[in-house]
């Protein structure tokens, strides 16, 4: 389980190494990107009225502008449902990203197995769910790391990402994990409510443009919504992307 957090991810900062580098490169983007904005909304309409531009370069402009969110699970695998949750992944055609706990992952390693080969983005939860800032800067970097050697051994990839139980960051951590926090922008609540309805309505209520989804993959309940929410959101112009997207693109 993972608390609630209201604040965004400590962890977009400190992913963005060269952030200040970046900003001259987006302020040169931003004056190319005013210059060709005569080619949107009622110009786009004017130049398809005229004949001028094809319905289909219009259609590609407009899947080209949809919003991106990313769904995150937490805490498996789960032997029962993280299958059942790929498979509904796998229906949609959505990449997400799963935050794995050492002790699951030593259980269920052909269920990390299968997470990887569906192309998601596998991510550190620690071991056994402690509250790192309360242990010890040793202890809590060994909870990371056996974690990150488990998950290696059995994918062959060490983990870029870790979201810290309860979104709890060790402040002393950082100087010896090279991994990049990702905590959330919408807490689902799905491990305490188990209501679909709620899960649902929590997502569809607060999500917005590039915002990271907290669920777990653990329940039926999550499975469902997910497909859900999934579906409602596609509609509303939403693309589903994994936590590097969000975070580096």
């Amino acid at each position: 389980m993972s608390g609630k957090k209201n604040w965004r991810r400590a962890g977009r900062s400190r992913a963005k190494l060269h952030f200040w580098e970046k900003c001259l490169v987006f302020d040169l983007f931003c004056v190319c990107l005013a210059a060709g904005a005569v080619m949107s909304g009622v110009g786009k309409a004017k130049l398809l009225d005229q004949g001028v531009m094809p319905a289909a370069q219009v259609q590609e402009d407009t899947q080209a502008e949809k919003k991106k969110v990313a769904l995150t699970f937490d805490d498996g695998p789960h032997p029962q449902y993280t299958p059942e949750m790929l498979a509904i992944l796998k229906e949609h055609d959505v990449k997400a990203t799963f935050f794995l706990l050492g002790e699951e992952v030593e259980k269920y390693p052909e269920v990390v197995k299968e997470i990887q080969e569906e192309g998601h983005v596998i991510g550190n939860h620690s071991y056994k769910h402690e509250q790192l800032s309360k242990l010890t800067m040793e202890q809590a970097c060994a909870q990371v790391n056996r974690t990150n050697k488990l998950i290696f051994d059995i994918t062959g990839v060490y983990p870029s990402y870790l979201r810290p139980p309860f979104g709890d960051w060790h402040e002393k951590l950082d100087c010896e994990v090279n991994m990049v926090e990702v905590l959330w922008d919408v807490d689902t609540l799905d491990w305490s409510s188990q209501n679909h309805a709620g899960i649902v309505n929590k997502v569809l209520k607060n999500v917005q443009e590039n915002d990271i989804i907290l669920m777990h993959d653990g329940y039926e309940t999550s499975v469902t919504a997910a497909g859900e929410i999934i579906e409602t959101l596609e509609k509303q112009g939403y693309e589903f992307v994994t936590v590097d997207e969000i975070l580096f693109d």
